[in-house]
């Protein structure tokens, strides 16, 4: 890949179609062709306009844990069929091909992990597994990487990217937003720090439940971030909803987002939450 970084003039519509096609990406948001190299570098965030395109959930473990810490735990879990669910296709059949499609066998992945030197439990939701759903076993990692938190004493952190609860299982995928957020309250009980990362997007039970729970809860820029959809809402209220509406700057702006933080900075801005509130942390009597 090495050739391209010579070139001193940008390629013609000719020149590019001459090229394997996992050469380059469009942004979305600006239409800029850009080469993928550079962009996946960039994590998946346009250096000219920062639109920040979706990422796997191990590009984001690559990006917050320190490298070599990470200890993915739980990684065998599957989900089953309570139900027999079928619409188009049986759920089995649509478990098999998410599991084809992105690698792993759920859509989120947990662990141990040292963030900034930190030691803290890691928890990365994964859109392209069935549109980041919760189901039972979703619900379950969640709330195994809280309790790690409390029975290590470590922070816990979680990146959310979810269109909702499973409807494949029913009430099974509701009940996890009490479960996750029954530790969740567990670890606000012994002042153990939970950071809360909204990426594009972050909908449904998800919302609902973990993801608006952090002691700090952060969100990537454009990030649509809200329970139900925006057509939905104004057909029940009957109202036009503002500009913006469930973007992470409206949800900062009017303050159910503690802060938009550039993805190629999470980092930065986790360890420092981190530093400040759980260095010295002494649980509460």
């Amino acid at each position: 890949m090495a050739w391209f970084k010579r070139q001193k003039t940008p390629l013609t519509a000719e020149g590019r179609r001459d090229l394997p096609r996992d050469v380059f990406d469009k942004c979305g948001g600006c239409g800029e062709i850009l080469y993928r190299e550079r962009f996946l570098r960039n994590f998946g965030v346009c250096p000219e306009c920062r639109n920040h395109l979706r990422i796997s959930a191990g590009r984001y473990v690559e990006l917050l844990a320190d490298p070599g810490s990470f200890e993915e735990a739980n990684a065998g879990m599957t989900s089953a069929d309570p139900l027999g669910f079928a619409d188009r296709k049986p759920y089995p059949d649509r478990l098999e091909e998410a599991r084809r499609k992105t690698g792993r066998n759920e859509a989120v992945v947990a662990g141990r992990c040292r963030i900034e030197g930190i030691p803290a439990s890691l928890a990365v939701m994964d859109f392209a597994f069935i549109g980041g759903s919760m189901g039972s076993v979703v619900g379950e990692k969640i709330a195994r990487a809280g309790r790690c938190a409390l029975k290590e004493e470590t922070p816990l952190v979680i990146v959310s990217a979810s269109g909702g609860a499973r409807m494949m299982e029913g009430a099974f995928s509701l009940m996890q937003m009490a479960k996750t957020s029954a530790v969740l309250a567990r670890l606000h009980e012994r002042a153990l720090p939970y950071v809360s990362i909204l990426t594009d997007p972050t909908t449904g039970g998800v919302t609902a439940s973990y993801a608006m729970l952090g002691d700090f809860n952060l969100a990537e820029p454009g990030a649509l971030i809200g329970f139900a959809g925006p057509r939905v809402i104004e057909e029940t209220i009957k109202q036009a909803l503002p500009p913006g509406f469930q973007s992470a700057e409206f949800l900062e702006e009017h303050g159910m987002v503690d802060s938009v933080v550039d993805r190629r900075e999470l980092k930065s801005a986790v360890g420092q939450l981190l530093r400040h509130s759980w260095a010295g942390w002494k649980p509460r009597a």
